[in-house]
């Protein structure tokens, strides 16, 4: 296996940097490169960095910010400087585990035409505690599978938790653009996964931190709604094509059929969470 994988790292925080880095060169796959962009951040990013002397470690400063707002423009920076077939895009406060690439390499090897991988994954607080194990998911599943859990289940994905072959990702613009990355990493995942499918793995890749400091957790309530309103008029086209499976068939009547009440139930959602942070 000799893959190269090039993980995306755009950052602004300074305070679960080093973990986030310190995972990535514990892998016991040792091909790929680590592309840092920092965000101008105002916090002491250089330090960090500084610390690191491993020659797969690429660290660049943008001049200006580009904000949470534009945080996918920013992911799309990072690819552009991408040189592997396949990319990971995680979070300065996110953790891989250490057999996450292997697991990965792996899968690529056994598929080596699939387009997207999915790592299986433990969300962590803020000091690294597990505090939930997502579902294990099937070893292959279709595009319309993916969106139907997502949307009936609820099932919790994030854009780190995604393994993008880089060719098919370009192919499609890159990570799809919408404010704050809210749906963003959704829809990159479905339009990536349409041809193939996903891959899952079975063991725990993974790590996404959930903390008060993440774009989660803050309020954009205007841009965000924005974003699931162009969210949905991107899902809406996507069920406009038919499928040559029967199953895929069912769950595309039933996402037609709930697509709008899915997305205000989104939006109810957002303004619910804004207004009980400003009234804590």
């Amino acid at each position: 296996m000799n893959i190269l994988f090039s993980i995306l790292l755009p950052t602004y925080k300074r305070r679960y940097l080093k973990e986030c880095i310190d995972s990535i060169l514990g892998q016991t796959y040792p091909n790929w490169e680590l592309i840092i962009v920092n965000d101008a951040s105002p916090e002491d990013i250089d330090s960090v960095i500084e610390s690191y002397t491993d020659s797969r470690i690429q660290y660049y400063k943008n001049e200006h910010n580009f904000g949470a707002k534009r945080l996918v423009e920013q992911w799309n920076y990072c690819l552009s400087l991408a040189k592997g077939e396949y990319v990971l895009c995680i979070g300065d406060d996110d953790r891989l585990m250490p057999n996450c690439l292997e697991q990965y390499a792996q899968l690529i090897t056994e598929n080596p035409h699939i387009e997207l991988l999915h790592g299986q994954t433990d969300i962590i607080n803020e000091y690294g505690i597990i505090e939930q194990h997502l579902v294990p998911r099937p070893k292959w599943e279709s595009a319309m599978s993916l969106m139907y859990y997502r949307v009936f289940e609820h099932r919790a994905q994030f854009i780190g938790d995604f393994c993008f072959q880089r060719k098919a990702l370009l192919a499609k613009g890159g990570f799809y653009n919408l404010q704050y990355a809210w749906g963003s990493d959704d829809i990159s995942a479905l339009q990536t996964a349409e041809v193939h499918g996903v891959l899952n793995t079975k063991e725990v890749v993974f790590n996404y931190r959930n903390h008060a400091g993440s774009i989660t957790s803050h309020a954009h309530v205007f841009g965000k709604i924005i974003a699931i309103l162009q969210e949905a008029r991107w899902y809406r086209k996507f069920l406009q094509h038919p499928t040559n499976n029967a199953q895929d068939e069912l769950y595309r009547a039933k996402l037609k059929r709930n697509l709008l009440i899915h997305t205000l139930r989104k939006c109810y959602y957002v303004i619910l969470n804004a207004y009980s942070a400003t009234n804590k």
